[in-house]
């Protein structure tokens, strides 16, 4: 019997093989337990239709990091934060910088994304790295300013 792996099985194949199996073994267990469905021309082609629009999406989300990345390059953002002697009181946070390049840019970052190496607790120009998946990053400049 020909099966169509809906999930990975050790010593079987990974998901989205066609294995040949015997039958009490794919009937029984594969295809009773949703591990597998009988690979039919019908069901092989709905899923190689469906692998094909889950790339075409992944593809275009890539597209739009890209874009987002190279954007972000060439954006400064600029922060006021109480302060004495250019020193701050407190540190400049994830969340200021999301949240300030949401109400200046338009941009909606997650916090999560944003890389601090070293905490920012002085005026002047940093660059914190921006994470947007998939290997790709960003270099965001911000400028923080003594009131």
């Amino acid at each position: 019997m020909k099966i169509l792996l809906l999930e990975d099985i050790k010593g079987l194949g990974k998901k989205g093989d066609i294995c040949e199996v015997k039958d009490g073994y794919g009937q029984n267990f594969l295809i009773a337990k949703n591990k597998a469905k009988h690979a039919t021309h019908e069901v092989i082609n709905r899923y190689k239709a469906e692998q094909a629009k889950i790339a075409q999406i992944n593809a275009l989300e890539m597209a739009e990091r890209k874009q987002l990345a190279k954007s972000l390059e060439d954006i400064e953002v600029v922060l006021y934060k109480k302060g004495n002697n250019g020193t701050l009181f407190g540190s400049i946070t994830k969340d200021e910088i999301a949240c300030e390049l949401e109400k200046t840019h338009r941009l909606s970052i997650d916090k999560k994304e944003i890389d601090i190496k070293t905490p920012i607790k002085s005026a002047g120009d940093f660059a914190v790295e921006v994470k947007l998946g998939n290997g790709i990053h960003a270099n965001l400049k911000i400028r923080v300013v003594v009131e």
